[in-house]
């Protein structure tokens, strides 16, 4: 009942139905808050989350693990760190949080987008003491942070600290953590220490060969010549795998170095592997972030087709937030069209929200009403502002009926209008031509 009323928008019902749960101190399940955090979060109400969050130990819930890492991922987005610290303080000593490492995670994270890799370095540190083995995630943070301060002592000796408690099998995937450690090197000119660590992890880590000739690197008059050769020292010398291809190819995705990730993807090919979804989701993204729409829209329609991968909605929402920010509805409409007879689905919650925010900031309100209806019989309720922008926008077009049922429908979800809109029915209502049907309409609005 939670989740169905939560999803449907019906706040107020969810809200009785979990005092409910707590009075009759029924078994309370971890995924259930988690459900309530996030719906609360989705609506603009952060505050009453962690509300929630609090109240838990009143009900009957002897694990609340990921309720605990939601609210912390929560407040690390918000930028609430000061509340961050406190959740984690107050939750971490008792044993209804039964891992902290994503906890950990998180709050590192959150230190060293502050440039406070000193505090991430000091937290991982006395992991050991919080009963917790540190895992890739924590490493790939940590030296993430330490190299963007040009903390490179300290990085590499986090290196050398990730060879022997997780990388002593050579696994692929560690190739990210390299890579960012011996291009920050090469960034600060220290092309012989970069060449040094690099043979160490071919040699002792991704079980390469001991022949490669590495001598050209130490001239240090191109660095980005030098971080090439590197990244390819490192595909071509580690044992092939899957997860260290999609690991190297989305990383460089993701720094904009788009040419480089393709002769990538051309080399796993050649090895025999083909490219994965998160692959592709990364390269639409970057062409996307250099307004390459065009060939974004080929990725999905030609190269996915090429190697029988499925586009997903996901990969659909990356292109259509692009097309929102150029304002083209008309391409938003036939990517959705094609997706629906490609995939065979009409897309998901986001994708819905993307195409109604982008026809009200277009004016086409009646199009707009249309869609949420659509939305409306899959529970797919949009946010606090694009319920504004609509029923501003029929108030405009003097849509009375449409502009009241969309008013009901976001009262009933304990959304509150903004007063300018207020303003705007107030004035199609005293339309004399219409003084009849306005005063049926305020007959239904003291109802609710």
């Amino acid at each position: 009942m939670i989740s169905i009323l939560g999803t449907s928008g019906r706040l107020n019902e969810m809200r009785d139905v979990i005092e409910q749960m707590k009075e009759d101190s029924c078994e309370s399940k971890d995924s259930v808050f988690v459900s309530v955090i996030k719906t609360y979060v989705n609506a603009g109400l952060v505050d009453e989350a962690i509300s929630l969050y609090k109240s838990i130990p009143r009900f009957n819930c002897v694990n609340w693990t990921e309720s605990f890492n939601t609210m912390l991922q929560i407040m690390v987005k918000e930028n609430r760190l000061e509340i961050a610290h406190r959740l984690f303080v107050e939750s971490s000593c008792g044993w209804e949080v039964r891992s902290l490492v994503r906890a950990l995670n998180l709050l590192m994270y959150a230190l060293c987008q502050k440039s406070r890799s000193d505090l991430a370095l000091q937290l991982f540190q006395e992991m050991d003491y919080q009963s917790c083995y540190p895992n890739r995630d924590n490493y790939a943070i940590l030296m993430k942070g330490l190299c963007q301060d040009r903390r490179l002592h300290e990085a590499t000796h986090l290196l050398y600290s990730m060879f022997w408690r997780i990388s002593q099998k050579g696994n692929g995937e560690d190739i990210v953590v390299y890579r960012t450690l011996l291009d920050a090197l090469c960034d600060a000119g220290k092309f012989e220490e970069a060449e040094e660590i690099l043979g160490k992890i071919l040699r002792k880590r991704l079980k390469a060969p001991t022949q490669l000739d590495l001598g050209h690197l130490s001239d240090g008059k191109d660095i980005e010549n030098a971080k090439r050769i590197i990244h390819e020292a490192l595909i071509k010398g580690s044992v092939p795998s899957l997860a260290s291809y999609n690991a190297m190819v989305v990383d460089l995705y993701s720094e904009g170095k788009i040419d480089e990730a393709d002769k990538v993807i051309i080399e796993m090919q050649v090895r025999g592997f083909k490219p994965t979804h998160s692959i592709f989701e990364a390269k639409v993204a970057a062409l996307c972030k250099v307004s390459k729409v065009d060939e974004a829209i080929k990725v999905i329609e030609e190269d996915m087709v090429k190697v029988n991968c499925l586009p997903t909605a996901k990969m659909y929402n990356i292109l259509l937030k692009n097309l929102c920010n150029v304002g083209n509805s008309t391409t938003i409409l036939e990517s959705l069209n094609k997706m629906s007879s490609k995939v065979g689905c009409t897309g998901d919650r986001d994708t819905h929200s993307i195409l109604l925010e982008m026809l009200c900031g277009e004016r086409r309100y009646l199009e707009a009403s249309q869609l949420l209806e659509k939305m409306s019989i899959k529970s797919y309720w949009p946010c606090t502002n694009n319920y504004n922008s609509l029923i501003r926008g029929l108030c405009f077009l003097g849509r009375q009926y449409e502009a009241v049922m969309w008013l009901e429908n976001m009262i009933s979800q304990g959304k509150l209008l903004e007063i300018s809109v207020w303003n705007s029915l107030a004035s199609l209502f005293c339309n004399s031509e219409k003084i009849k049907v306005s005063s049926e309409t305020f007959s239904r609005l003291r109802s609710l």
